[in-house]
């Protein structure tokens, strides 16, 4: 994503949001569509280049169509990926089911596989064409509220007033501390490896295969450019997997599927499962990571983080905030319900457990109604 040269920054403003990623800008572009004053902040020196989240699920398409009626704004992101209709569930090479998405009622039937640096290039032109832009660098350090607004404070010691502030940034989010807001959970044990290969994969681009096993759960899904994302489970990864990493991984886990020819980019990171108690403090309030952290399965994190950026903007514009957290915290309890058990269901190293999943699964699959519902959910649609 191209840099942005530093702003000043202004000594007031409507609304603060702290982190410009893909929640915080889904929340500008729409408060700047409804003529809403902000001033979006990151402390990054620009926007970062990995694709790190690569799912984009019906409903969040259905939400950049509102934010671009002209349906320019989805048509450019759908552009930039590739749209896959099917995802397979598969212990080992052995297909246990298959959730179809081509049959649900929105005007997109798919799931779109593109990197994240594409969903935030899109974002960030569209607030361009809107007369916004991001502020960078500016790290903010403190956030003090009171009756009349908040006052944020930067690492330079420049201080920004505003009447409400967002904490869009993360699971280590500045904002909900200052707001004082618990985040109820805890951390899985495995630690998950990101990976984005060249590769020749045998089911071929058409799907995205969710793969069960004993030594845990990976996920392949393709990627523009012929490339293609590792998701996976792994007791201890190493800091950085290198490509005899990653071809040990498949070749353990789909043995003779893939033939992995280039590593481009490679990540470990850890995940936990929390919600945060509350969405707003006052005049703070919680989107995306800051409010909800949770397993990769089914790719939720960011179609949920840009979901709860368009709902609060709609509920700034029209003053209802106690509707925001009323309508999008129950979301997000769902959603890391459902990853938590999606990941259990898959890293299970239980035989009798593995036994009947792998028995029950494609029995549940042959059954019309259970394999819409399963579409339903992870598209998001049961959330408009």
């Amino acid at each position: 994503m191209d840099s942005t040269a530093a702003l000043p920054l202004p000594a007031r403003t409507e609304v603060a949001i702290v982190g410009a990623g893909p929640t915080g800008l889904a929340l500008a572009v729409t408060l700047a569509g409804s003529g809403i004053d902000f001033v979006l902040l990151d402390r990054q020196a620009e926007g970062a280049n990995t694709s790190r989240a690569a799912v984009v699920h019906a409903r969040t398409l259905e939400v950049l169509d509102e934010l671009d009626p002209s349906g320019a704004l989805t048509a450019d992101l759908v552009g930039r990926g590739v749209p896959v209709s099917r995802f397979r569930i598969r212990d080992g090479a052995r297909p246990l089911a298959a959730v179809d998405f081509d049959a649900l009622p929105t005007a997109h039937p798919y799931t779109l596989m593109v990197p994240q640096y594409e969903t935030e290039a899109v974002l960030l032109s569209r607030l361009r064409a809107l007369g916004g832009d991001v502020h960078r660098p500016y790290e903010v350090t403190a956030v003090a509220q009171d009756a009349d607004g908040a006052t944020l404070t930067t690492s330079t010691g420049e201080t920004l007033r505003a009447a409400h502030v967002v904490g869009a940034d993360g699971m280590h989010s500045a904002v909900r501390a200052a707001a004082g807001i618990a985040f109820e959970g805890s951390a899985y044990e495995e630690s998950f490896v990101l990976a984005d290969v060249v590769m020749d994969w045998a089911p071929g681009p058409r799907e995205v295969s969710l793969v069960f096993g004993a030594a845990g759960l990976t996920v392949i899904a393709p990627l523009p450019g012929g490339h293609y994302r590792i998701v996976a489970t792994v007791a201890e990864a190493p800091a950085a997997p290198d490509l005899a990493f990653v071809r040990a991984l498949l070749d353990e886990r789909v043995p003779g599927r893939a033939a992995v020819r280039e590593l481009v980019w490679s990540s470990r990171f850890r995940i936990h499962h929390r919600v945060a108690d509350r969405y707003r403090a006052g005049r703070l309030l919680l989107a995306g990571d800051a409010a909800h952290v949770h397993s990769p399965a089914g790719g939720q994190g960011m179609n949920t983080g840009i979901q709860d950026g368009y709902a609060l903007g709609r509920a700034l514009a029209t003053g209802d905030l106690d509707g925001y957290e009323a309508a999008r915290r129950p979301v997000a309890l769902r959603v890391v319900a459902l990853t938590h058990r999606m990941t259990r269901v898959a890293t299970t190293r239980n035989r009798v457990l593995r036994a009947a999943r792998n028995t029950l699964l494609p029995a549940l699959a042959r059954i019309p109604a259970l394999r819409t519902r399963l579409a339903t959910e992870l598209a998001e649609l049961r959330y408009r």
